[in-house]
């Protein structure tokens, strides 16, 4: 089976499990994203949610893109990486009042309002602060991504955003309120997302929205798109950047007016870039499977447990007779599983398996659950 190519020598004299970064990998793939944008009224802002790795951060953060933030923790984060103030944009249904205050004291260049209920404070908190907080509201366009559903977040029973028939009656609440400033609107119609389709469709519901406030007289100043590309977790060897310029063109050919346009990337930036390497402790023989028991386990990688997700999995230390297993964790859960069924190179003890395309959600969810140590990160530069 086709397989990554790493450094095993590397690998042997190191504790395992733990997380292998491909930096050269991250960079070129940050050089597609500038050259694929090329309209200089469009940005792009990182989703420091899929990876807050500091070494990661500061890569991303040098080659010029902003940063998308849900938390204070967040903002702080991307502060230390080197992201500029005014780059930063901060989303989160949930915004309690030390976030927002901070988020105004460092001078961040947009809040994303999520509801009336959050604009009233951010109005309150902004004049105690003798600031004006400038403000997108984000708008749920009731539009069903082709996704996991655990990650769709446009669906009008979502708890994200503001229903887009109730748009102009909240951003009119907005301009009457004088800590607040209205600078755009914000959509996100969830992750891991294919089908571009999807985007055509949110391009429509956009028009649609705008065209109605132009109509009233309604100046809307930019337009984020959010983000939600996804990335083709089967095929890391094959397709290894996500289909950046597919995804922009959807956007220019579809979306109305000139105005500047932000997009809000995270995984489709490091998911490729990244991956768990484990080791195995025993193979298993059941009844019926042979299960492959790693050392890394749910807390490490929780996608395959919490979404079902696909992770291409490898063994990298064999070239035998292809055989199929359920690789597991060592987990006091049965729903420690990264995959079942999995066809990999004949396992023994010690052989060191590679979970692909985990640079996303992988270390930035994992936890110390079972008294286990956060696996470490490695770099290829290093």
């Amino acid at each position: 089976m086709l397989k990554g190519v790493f450094p095993l020598e590397r690998f042997s004299g190191l504790g395992t499990p733990f997380y292998y970064y491909d930096v050269h990998l991250l960079q070129k793939t940050l050089d597609i994203i500038k050259e694929e944008l090329k309209n200089p009224s469009w940005q792009v802002h990182y989703a420091v949610k899929a990876n807050a790795d500091p070494q990661i951060l500061r890569l991303i953060a040098a080659a010029g893109l902003g940063a998308d933030c849900v938390s204070g923790g967040e903002i702080n984060e991307a502060l230390d990486a080197g992201f500029q103030p005014g780059d930063i944009v901060y989303a989160g249904v949930g915004k309690a009042d030390w976030e927002i205050r901070l988020g105004l004291e460092k001078g961040i260049g947009r809040f994303n309002v999520e509801s009336e209920a959050e604009l009233e404070v951010i109005e309150s908190v902004a004049s105690e602060c003798g600031k004006v907080a400038p403000v997108s509201l984000r708008i749920n366009p009731d539009i069903g991504a082709h996704t996991l559903a655990g990650i769709t977040t446009g669906l009008a029973e979502n708890k994200f955003g503001i229903y887009h028939a109730l748009a102009e009656s909240v951003i009119m609440r907005t301009l009457d309120m004088p800590h607040v400033k209205f600078c755009g609107l914000h959509f996100h119609i969830g992750s891991q997302i294919l089908d571009m389709s999807d985007f055509a469709a949110l391009c429509n519901r956009i028009n649609d929205l705008c065209a109605r406030l132009d109509r009233k007289g309604i100046i809307v100043g930019d337009i984020n798109v959010g983000g939600g590309l996804g990335i083709e977790y089967g095929h890391p060897n094959h397709l290894p950047i996500a289909a950046f310029g597919n995804y922009f063109e959807v956007f220019r050919r579809h979306l109305d007016g000139h105005r500047p346009v932000h997009f809000e990337l995270g995984r489709s930036v490091v998911a490729p870039c990244g991956t768990l390497i484990s080791r195995v402790l025993y193979v298993k023989e059941g009844l019926s499977r042979k299960f492959a028991i790693l050392d890394a386990g749910m807390n490490d990688l929780v996608r395959p447990a919490m979404y079902h997700a696909v992770h291409r999995i490898e063994n990298l230390s064999s070239d035998g007779p292809e055989q199929a297993y359920d690789v597991v964790g060592p987990i006091c859960e049965s729903s420690d599983v990264f995959g079942k069924g999995i066809i990999l190179n004949e396992c023994r003890r010690g052989d060191i398996i590679a979970i692909r395309s985990a640079g996303a959600y992988g270390q930035s969810m994992a936890s110390c659950y079972n008294g286990r140590p956060l696996a470490p990160a490695v770099y290829s530069t290093e």
